[in-house]
């Protein structure tokens, strides 16, 4: 197939750099098309060489034209007729030079070839299936445009500035020779004149047009960098400040380091045709010469776009962060750290220097803080500065290490900024550049660190400057939609599933009542972690974070724990399923607890919705969630065993749901035996149990039925009596600063939880959802493990 057929049958992007390609009159699109089978058959290379067989082919090509026109007055089509008489006098500018028409159609073929060779790696990537990137977005698909006809026009003009050069050539030795022939006819003296002054207007002609054309590539440029530097790279930005908190946003800087750098190379391809076009003024001027004109104002303007294009391409490709922090942005004094600046072009190596700008306490920065811009860093070729085994130490000395700050905010409400400074040098040209971090927290003891965190998510959910380092001097409130993001970004981020709109409703519901849309409602920063309790809100969602992303990551991401859900909606949907029907969710009121719900059918035939204590850190260390759940069981008056969980809601067998995760050993061969046979061993006696007054717990509240006097597992077969329980369960104020869940006191030895006789308590304990107490941010009730005591 014709090459010009091929082009013709590309994808739409393609025949687009085919469009921009022909955007000029050199080879007209006309022509190409209507001559192709010819165009493609002639020796152009040779052309370009011989003079005599470029003649030929000029004089072949505008016969070829004559056919042309009398085929399209034959058919009457008067607009082509015009055409093909136009490009044919332009044509006649190359009488002669034909040579330099050679080499004009020799380049156009060239560019066609590396467009279909483009388009035909891009088909071949597709059959082997590689991995596809993001899919671009039209703004991105039009900027891709603009870039390849920014290639193709800085190209071109590097095709003109080669005749331009050729002409003056010609110009300044006939100009030589006519000097040295001394002619004393006048007439041929005149003639000489004359013809030089034509040679001296067409090379004018010629400068002017040039000069015009890097204009126009100065306003694409202009255009071009206005999109990455206002539009594309703020976008970046934002999305790097999201996805420091979790959010699952593409911060790869791949593509934008691409744009940059074409932009770049381009600059300093005019930079260069300006030098050269100082060069040719050097050689050949006249009177009012365009290019001694205009030449420093281009000058100028190339400097100018430069500079904007490359400090906005120097930025923090990855925000300081510990090994072990909970997330970057948060740092530790005397800890090491890590940070690394990306610039967005590749030049020669330059050095980059760390700074920093403390606003409020001073630190003095440990470490390696000068480094060189390389590739060997990079793991994608760009070029990067890696700051590693940095650490920070705060001054103690001179007005006790506070920075130019007067106002008072808590540790972990300072922000911070560091900076990376350096000299950018290439050819000639030189611009200091400098980027910085988004605000880091920096904290001095391990159980600031959940509060820094705090401080980190709200800053990044809701500023859109990333440089106030006073933002919480006046903190504004979040909507709901901002807020509920957020907090599904912190479990998407952990486990690889965030939360859904049922579990965010009943979020929004504790927070701010039955409303039938939340989009109008705010958080504020002190209703989030500053109200004077220890357990805020922020508190009592990160205990959850910490014990899902610890102990039960696998169970979460699989969609086996309901998790957010209201006593009263759990009752509600338990009620209408069958006997054995379990839901698992999290405690409202023990920070870090689980726990799950089943119903039983009474003999009444009515529902009845039974709950167990939250289970904590302190359970899930020693035994796998999924292990209590197989291993749970009660005793009923005849002394059988039987596990009431059948069914994890809507209808799932429970060991379809969660066998793939049981341990191959089971019964006296389970690795957990004595775990459960001291604490998953629920009795329930109808005759020996004796009920007694419900007590200040997480069951009071609905979480789970009330503990009773009576005896516990292997013991109640050895001894018929009931044994006393150890005193009624007591509460406990959390560490507010504690990373993840509460760190519960160690439990009894004999630790044993158990399940009461139905029969002896009021059907209403779990009361309808109106009259439970609601999940209360001004504080939980953090609950201890009941302990069955001892036995003689």
């Amino acid at each position: 197939m014709a090459q010009w057929d091929k082009l013709r049958q590309l994808p739409i992007a393609y025949r687009q750099q085919l469009h921009e390609l022909y955007d000029r009159d050199a080879l007209p699109m006309d022509v190409r098309h209507y001559l192709a089978p010819w165009i493609e058959k002639q020796e152009w290379q040779r052309a370009a060489r011989d003079h005599a067989f470029a003649m030929v082919l000029f004089q072949v090509l505008l016969e070829n034209l004559d056919i042309q026109h009398s085929r399209f007055v034959q058919e009457e089509s008067f607009l082509l007729q015009h055409n093909i008489r136009r490009y044919k006098q332009n044509f006649q500018r190359y009488v002669d030079d034909p040579c330099a028409l050679a080499t004009t159609i020799l380049w156009f073929l060239e560019k066609e070839k590396e467009i279909l060779e483009s388009a035909e790696l891009a088909e071949k990537v597709q059959l082997l299936q590689v991995e596809p990137e993001a899919m671009e977005t039209s703004s991105q698909q039009d900027l891709e445009r603009k870039l390849a006809g920014l290639r193709n026009e800085v190209q071109c003009m590097e095709h003109t500035i080669i005749c331009l050069e050729e002409q003056q050539d010609e110009f300044d030795f006939k100009f030589q020779t006519q000097k040295l022939e001394a002619v004393v006819d006048e007439a041929r003296k005149k003639e000489q004149i004359k013809a030089l002054q034509l040679l001296v207007n067409k090379l004018n002609n010629c400068r002017k047009s040039t000069l015009s054309g890097l204009n126009d590539i100065l306003d694409r440029i202009q255009d071009i960098i206005d999109v990455l530097v206002k539009k594309e790279l703020v976008e970046w930005q934002r999305r790097q400040q999201k996805a420091c908190i979790g959010a699952p946003d593409n911060v790869c800087l791949d593509q934008l380091e691409k744009w940059f750098s074409c932009v770049a190379v381009c600059l300093f391809q005019v930079w260069e045709f300006l030098t050269k076009l100082e060069e040719l003024v050097g050689k050949v001027s006249y009177e009012n010469d365009p290019v001694k004109a205009q030449n420093p104002t281009l000058q100028k303007r190339v400097d100018t776009l430069l500079r904007d294009l490359l400090k906005s391409s120097f930025v923090v490709e990855t925000q300081p962060s510990m090994p072990q922090g909970k997330g970057s942005l948060v740092l530790r004094t005397n800890v090491q750290f890590s940070v690394k600046a990306r610039l967005l072009v590749k030049p020669l190596v330059v050095f980059i220097t760390l700074k920093t700008n403390f606003q409020y306490r001073r630190f003095n920065v440990l470490g390696t803080k000068i480094k060189a811009l390389n590739m060997a860093e990079s793991t994608n070729g760009g070029m990067v500065a890696d700051f590693r085994h940095l650490t920070l130490k705060e001054q103690k000395s001179g007005g006790g290490g506070k920075g130019v700050s007067d106002i008072s905010l808590s540790v972990t409400e300072e922000l911070h900024i560091i900076y990376f400074n350096t000299v950018f040098e290439l050819k000639g040209f030189s611009v200091e550049l400098q980027a910085s971090t988004l605000p880091v927290v920096i904290i001095s003891n391990s159980s600031q660190q959940q509060s820094a965190w705090a401080s980190v998510l709200w800053f990044n959910m809701l500023s859109q400057d990333a440089k106030d380092v006073m933002f919480f001097v006046n903190t504004p409130a979040a909507t709901w939609p901002q807020f509920g993001e957020m907090l599904s970004w912190q479990f998407l981020s952990a486990t690889k599933r965030g939360l859904d709109d049922t579990q965010l409703e009943m979020i929004a519901n504790k927070l701010f009542g039955k409303k039938p849309n939340y989009d109008s409602c705010t958080v504020p920063w002190s209703k989030f972690t500053k109200e004077n309790t220890p357990d805020t809100f922020w508190v009592w969602f990160d205990g959850i974070l910490m014990m899902v992303k610890t102990y039960l990551e696998d169970l979460w991401r699989d969609g086996l724990i309901m998790g957010f859900v209201t006593k009263g909606k759990e009752k509600s949907l338990l009620k209408k399923k069958k006997r054995g029907t379990f839901l698992l969710r999290f405690s409202e009121s023990v920070i870090g607890g689980i726990t799950f719900s089943w119903v039983e059918i009474t003999v009444t035939g009515e529902p009845d919705v039974k709950t167990v204590q939250p289970f904590t850190k302190v359970d899930l260390s020693q035994i796998p969630f999924h292990e209590i759940i197989r291993n749970f069981q009660i005793l009923e008056a005849e002394n059988v065993p039987e596990n009431p969980l059948l069914y994890l809601y809507p209808d799932t067998p429970k060991d379809k749901a969660f066998g793939k995760y049981y341990t191959e050993k089971s019964g006296e061969d389970s690795p957990y035996i004595k775990y459960i046979k001291t604490k998953l061993v629920f009795v329930s006696k109808e005759n020996t149990l004796e009920a007694r007054s419900p007590m200040p717990s997480d069951m009071a509240q609905g979480e789970g039925l009330e503990p009773m006097n009576g005896l516990c597992g292997e013991a109640a077969e050895q001894d018929g009596d009931p044994y006393p329980l150890t005193p009624p369960l007591e509460s406990y104020d959390p560490d507010p600063m504690m990373n993840g869940s509460v760190e519960d006191p160690e439990p009894p030895q004999d630790l044993l939880m158990y399940l009461n006789n139905p029969n002896l308590f009021d059907n209403d304990l779990l009361q309808d959802d109106q009259s439970l107490p609601d999940f209360s941010l001004q504080g939980f009730n953090c609950l201890l493990p009941q302990s069955c005591g001892s036995f003689p």
